[in-house]
């Protein structure tokens, strides 16, 4: 990750230099290809053909004509994306100079760029304990300037009740009406019942979970006595992370938490995005371009590969 800057002009103009410029080259300028499935209009039928998506398959017409035929769509020119922003105490956390809100920062920036520079409209919702800021969807980059500086001048909270993830999401449903792309932007470390919500929002929509995430919260390194604060509540507690067992207590609770995560993604039909604080941004985002053309060629009938089967 890069050196953070603090202003959005300054953000925006490192990134579209930095990041942007690179995905162009690598991903050809089309990212709206990644995101395929939404804003569309039945245009027509035809036989069905080998490779084409089974999901498209109309089985009232097959079964009249014995015959396999699929839909065909008009796609609109224009996309709607959504983020939907977790800017709660757990999002401020960072084990070096990046915190998890600065990475989100800068995710947001770049993407909302690149769908911003082709027409398309970009909106956010902000939690922060409660929905309290929606942003309505508009293009330009202006547009996107003015939403990273909502999340950069947002203070800090020293402390707030639990996350609960429920409110962010069932106040998404309300506010987008239309099917759009909806990016959930979180550390997923929330009060649970969040699963129902979000696999309900992604009937309706495109959803793509971008999971935030410290390396530090998933194993502690050997310190000796240090004081761990809940980063919700500000409840302290000294541990030794001198002993073995308690190291690897904590590595174990962390991986169970890390497979319930993936497995509410995995059932709520969402696509993750995994962004640690020390990762590269670019390459962050092509792994997961990678991802999702791999499981755009395994609908088409195509194979995953080994590496990806569990992304």
């Amino acid at each position: 990750m890069s050196e953070w800057a603090q202003t959005p002009e300054a953000i925006l103009r490192r990134l579209e230099w930095t990041v942007l410029r690179r995905l162009d080259g690598l991903l050809y300028g089309d990212y709206r290809t990644l995101f395929r499935g939404f804003g569309v209009d039945l245009a027509d039928l035809r036989e069905y053909q080998y490779h084409d998506d089974v999901r498209h398959i109309d089985w009232n017409v097959t079964a009249r004509l014995d015959t396999p035929y699929v839909r065909v769509f008009n796609e609109e020119r224009e996309l709607t994306a959504w983020f939907l922003l977790d800017l709660s105490p757990s999002v401020d956390f960072g084990s070096q100079k990046i915190k998890k809100r600065a990475v989100a920062t800068e995710l947001v920036a770049v993407l909302a760029r690149a769908f911003s520079r082709h027409g398309n409209r970009i909106g956010a919702l902000f939690y922060g304990g409660s929905v309290d800021t929606v942003i309505p969807a508009r293009t330009g980059r202006r547009h996107v300037l003015h939403i990273v500086h909502k999340m950069l001048s947002r203070p800090e909270l020293a402390r707030s009740a639990a996350t609960d993830l429920q409110q962010l999401l069932h106040s998404a449903y309300q506010v987008m009406p239309r099917r759009s792309l909806v990016f959930v932007v979180s550390d997923f470390i929330s009060l649970p019942g969040w699963e129902r919500p979000l696999a309900q929002l992604a009937r309706r929509h495109e959803v793509v979970a971008v999971r935030l995430y410290d390396r530090l919260e998933m194993e502690l390194p050997d310190l000796g006595l240090v004081v761990m604060q809940d980063a919700e509540t500000g409840d302290q507690v000294v541990v030794d992370t001198h002993d073995r067992r308690f190291r690897k207590r904590f590595a174990a609770v962390a991986e169970r938490r890390e497979a319930d995560v993936r497995a509410s993604f995995r059932k709520a039909g969402v696509d993750a995005l995994e962004l640690a604080t020390d990762d590269n941004l670019t390459d962050a985002i092509l792994r997961f371009a990678d991802l999702r053309k791999r499981r755009s060629q395994l609908a088409a009938g195509g194979s995953l590969p080994q590496h990806l089967e569990h992304a």
